[in-house]
């Protein structure tokens, strides 16, 4: 049966995180509050609980969970390197509504789905899901609904799509910006934005100086170039599919599933 916690209420946080991080590890699923929506997740190592995730959403595994991490060297762990541009885009806008697609580290044993060797990761900028982190280590989380339904915005919303197919259901108010995090590929020379969000292209810009975009991709296309160039940047991330959705976002519709 199904739990959920008021974590505005300090007694019931604190039993909440507990009662999460141990279903964390039963390899049960959970929902938790973003900085961006709810989302759902699971312990990012257990291939049963990844694919119970991804059942309980009615999304295949073409479309891989990203993965929420409670601090940087969590992150780096997790990936093969994070590019030229990877750690100032970090230094800007970690903890935050920005998810980084990198080429996973591939001494690890795990199973999100068909990731072609990519792995998307953020830090959420949102106390209670970074607390919860710490606790559990890296978590495969998606937003927080039934594919194609819209992204939850309350732990009410989340339980009433995702119902007792969820042990633990964290309740810490209304989720953060309900606007899906901006995506970056950094898989091939120059930064790719697979997903528009929160944090805009122009800012994106700002700091790596260079970012391909859609019209861009587009523009050359017109123009009848040669797309091979710039389709390395993708390294297998498709720009209708990306390597993983991110929480509070949307990978399977309209850029709010996460």
């Amino acid at each position: 049966m199904s739990r959920r916690y008021d974590c505005l209420e300090p007694m019931e946080r604190t039993r909440g995180i507990a009662e999460s991080v141990s279903a964390v590890r039963r390899g049960e699923l959970i929902v938790l509050p973003t900085d961006t929506v709810y989302g759902i997740g699971c312990d990012a190592f257990t291939p049963s609980a990844v694919q119970a995730l991804l059942d309980a959403k009615g999304r295949g595994r073409d479309m891989p969970p990203p993965v929420l991490v409670g601090s940087v060297r969590a992150a780096t762990a997790l990936v093969e390197d994070l590019g030229t541009y990877g750690q100032d885009l970090i230094d800007e806008f970690w903890p935050g509504a920005l998810t980084l697609v990198c080429r996973a580290n591939r001494n690890l044993s795990w199973d999100l789905g068909e990731t072609k060797g990519t792995v998307a990761v953020r830090m959420p900028l949102h106390d209670l899901a970074l607390e919860l982190l710490k606790e559990t280590g890296p978590l495969a989380v998606s937003s927080a609904n039934l594919s194609g339904r819209p992204a939850a915005r309350s732990a009410e919303e989340a339980e009433q799509q995702l119902g007792e197919k969820v042990s633990i259901y964290l309740d810490g108010g209304p989720a953060g910006l309900g606007e899906a995090s901006t995506i970056v590929d950094l898989t091939g020379p120059v930064p790719r934005l697979l997903r528009a969000g929160a944090i805009s292209a122009e800012k994106i810009r700002s700091i790596v100086g260079v970012l391909l975009t859609p019209e861009d991709e587009a523009a050359d296309e017109d123009k009848g170039e040669d797309k091979d160039e710039n389709a390395e940047a993708g390294a297998g991330v498709s720009l209708d599919k990306p390597a993983a959705e991110d929480t509070g976002e949307s990978a399977g519709g309209p850029a709010k599933d996460g």
